[in-house]
């Protein structure tokens, strides 16, 4: 069986979530559902600069999307990617003894 997700997207993912502020919004987000961007700054106490570079990191890594919702732009977890990666690195370590 093989992943959905290759070994590149695994380490580019884990890079992402390396940071340990990027890590809490990405669990925020995902625990909430979709957010607004303020409202991770607000969450996490930084400016609005810091979560745009979060927010692009996550993106790049396909962990978040964005999506318009009349004025606001509201960033949503991307499940999919969440539970290849889950499942990737589940079926990576099945046979270390």
């Amino acid at each position: 069986m093989s992943n959905a997700i290759s070994d590149e997207d695994i380490v580019t993912i884990s890079k992402a979530l390396a940071d340990r502020t990027r890590l809490g919004i990405l669990r925020t987000i995902a625990t909430r559902g979709c957010v607004c961007c303020g409202d991770v700054a607000r969450a996490f106490d930084v400016t609005q600069a810091t979560v745009s570079h979060h927010l692009k990191v996550l993106s790049n890594a396909g962990l978040v999307e964005t999506r318009r919702d009349g004025q606001f732009i509201r960033v949503c977890a991307v499940r999919r990617t969440l539970d290849d990666f889950r499942l990737a690195l589940g079926h990576g370590f099945d046979k270390v003894p």
